[in-house]
């Protein structure tokens, strides 16, 4: 793929996968919400280090980080279209912005910095198991403590196949997303079936625990969508 292909190829993803959240087929209003009520929670508002993998646009974590201004924002995502359009959502930040084009894992594991929040939306379901457990070694290291890794992903039910559960999840697509034009629907239906690798809350616990973070809080749940928060120790929060 060309260098104009590639970017082609991501803005057509964007372009399609905006128009799903804007309808907000995948719960966005409803996880960001939380997730920024969770963030308003911190101590260390203004001070906090955070690093955001598989950052995308950030349209969505933006918000949040208005309401609870991190003291550094690291993004770091494969789409060059994607940071460009981040860099606009995450304008009105008083803090350094620094917008990575790279792997999310290579860039994670060539990180030196330590973090108070690693956060990831909806990325880790593309990962392999073992690229999965390569995310908790490096979370494991790198966050400081009474740091948050805080996950927003889709979570596979306990003893639920990956083929059971995609069949249900592209029934959900089909039968819910009435919005999407039929050609845009099953591309995002094939992006699913061939792409996604979503893990049990037991499986992540036992990665996570693995690397030292042996606390886990499911922040909310939407269906098949859900938010975690693993830390080494039970979060305190102001009052």
């Amino acid at each position: 793929m060309t260098s104009t292909e590639s970017t082609a190829f991501f803005a057509r993803s964007w372009s399609l996968y905006d128009l799903i959240t804007e309808h907000n087929y995948m719960f966005h209003r409803e996880i960001y919400a939380r997730v920024s009520d969770l963030l308003k929670l911190r101590k260390d508002i203004g001070r906090y280090r955070l690093l955001d993998l598989g950052c995308g646009n950030a349209r969505f974590l933006a918000p949040a980080l208005m309401r609870s201004p991190p003291a550094h924002y690291q993004g770091v995502d494969m789409s060059e279209a994607a940071l460009e359009e981040a860099r606009e959502h995450l304008a009105g930040l008083t803090c350094p912005i620094e917008l990575t084009h790279n792997d999310l894992l290579e860039a994670a594991e060539s990180t030196v910095s330590k973090w108070d929040v690693i956060f990831t939306g909806f990325a880790v379901h593309h990962l392999t198991h073992q690229e999965k457990e390569r995310l908790f070694r490096i979370a494991g290291r790198c966050l400081l403590d009474g740091g948050w890794l805080l996950m927003v992903d889709v979570l596979r039910e306990e003893n639920q196949s990956r083929k059971h559960y995609l069949e249900g999840y592209l029934r959900f697509m089909r039968e819910c997303w009435t919005r999407i034009p039929t050609d845009q629907l099953e591309e995002a239906c094939a992006h699913v079936e061939t792409y996604d690798y979503p893990e049990s809350l037991s499986t992540l616990n036992d990665m996570a625990k693995a690397s030292g973070l042996i606390n886990s809080q499911v922040i909310s749940r939407f269906g098949q969508h859900g938010t975690v928060m693993f830390s080494r120790d039970v979060p305190e929060f102001t009052d």
